[in-house]
């Protein structure tokens, strides 16, 4: 990508005003603005659904401001570039901490908005945002599966299912291709499984004292899954991100 014209930006600010501005502002610069919301539940509900590539995102509102909502939102796969709006410049520490793409002072210039899509699409590494979900086949209908919902995805003969706490979804990919699609969101256990990151819960020695297996837990699911020592020192580092 790595174009303002191809990005999908998400507008989050509890002024009206403010929110129609901005969508304005983001057309003027050649993007996309795929929604806009006036809260961070909101915001945090829609990305449950659907994809967008930048968060240009308000930091003072009520309830959940957007330091917070950017802080969950890290806790998930593939989350957007921030651009933090605010009339408030202590926060810039808050954005630094995040990674933020860029932290713009209202009232936004154009120019300077224009810069800081520039940056985030730079940021997208010429790739656009995987969607938030899943599409799976399940008894001649298609359905969409939230990513937060999927805890791994197993290759058995021809077929690879994707795998809920609530059930077992057919998918036309294969094994290699997701693996591949969906970058650092998984990781591999074994050659016929990748469990997602998020749904990492802990790392078990299943073996006797004479045999060393070993297997993890996902959130959710109550069989654990047998782990191939080579993906161990993985395994395990990942383990280490979680709970830091």
């Amino acid at each position: 990508m790595g174009t303002v014209e191809r990005l999908r930006v998400l507008v989050v600010d509890d002024e009206p005003l403010a929110r129609e501005r901005m969508v304005a502002l983001v057309a003027q610069c050649g993007g996309s603005a795929v929604a806009a919301l006036g809260d961070a539940a909101a915001a945090s509900d829609w990305l449950e659904r659907h994809a967008a590539d930048v968060l240009l995102l308000d930091i003072s509102m009520p309830g959940i401001n957007g330091v917070e909502l950017a802080r969950r939102l890290r806790q998930r796969p593939l989350p957007p570039q921030l651009i933090f709006t605010t009339a408030h410049e202590h926060y810039a520490v808050d954005a630094f901490e995040l990674d933020a793409a860029d932290y713009l002072l209202k009232p936004v210039r154009l120019e300077r908005l224009r810069q800081a899509l520039d940056k985030a699409a730079r940021r997208c590494g010429g790739k656009p945002a995987i969607e938030a979900h899943f599409s799976v086949r399940h008894r001649d209908r298609l359905l969409t599966i939230p990513f937060s919902e999927v805890r791994y995805l197993k290759a058995e003969q021809k077929y690879v299912s994707l795998v809920t706490a609530d059930g077992e979804y057919l998918l036309d990919e294969s094994l290699v291709a997701l693996e591949q699609r969906l970058g650092d969101s998984v990781l591999r256990i074994h050659r016929n499984c990748l469990v997602m990151r998020h749904a990492l819960q802990e790392l078990l020695r299943t073996g006797n004292a004479d045999e060393e297996l070993w297997a993890v837990r996902l959130r959710g699911i109550t069989q654990p899954l047998a782990v191939s020592r080579r993906q161990l020192p993985a395994i395990r580092a990942s383990l280490r991100q979680i709970s830091s």
